[in-house]
């Protein structure tokens, strides 16, 4: 059995979802299927969540009894001693996370010329 939680999806994968799983509330599907249909549902979300979070749980044979994937969280999935935890990122490993992804601000090297120009 899996349970998949998703915020802000696109409406073409909701209704690829209601295809095999039954929605139980918005955004929370619920469903048995196989290994293949799962992992194959799981690229698909991955492939549309278009910048929402997606969460999907399934029961396994280890001790904890269920395994979880995480897309689009800054919250990140470790491997603790064979548990699987989720880990809260600290405040220096947000900034560096932030500072990569983010565009370089400024004013480019023809606009620093032309200001140049104009100020002499």
């Amino acid at each position: 059995m899996i349970v998949l939680h998703l915020e802000s999806c696109p409406m073409p994968l909701r209704g690829d979802l209601t295809k095999w799983l039954w929605e139980v509330a918005t955004g929370i599907y619920v469903g048995k299927v196989s290994t293949r249909v799962r992992d194959k549902l799981w690229e698909r979300v991955k492939e549309t969540r278009k910048g929402g979070r997606a969460v999907m749980v399934f029961g396994t044979n280890n001790e904890q009894g269920f395994d979880f994937r995480v897309c689009g969280e800054v919250w990140e999935p470790i491997d603790f001693d064979g548990l699987k935890l989720m880990m809260k990122p600290s405040v220096g490993r947000l900034a560096k996370k932030k500072k990569s992804t983010l565009t370089k601000t400024g004013f480019s090297n023809a606009a620093k010329y032309r200001n140049a120009k104009r100020f002499r």
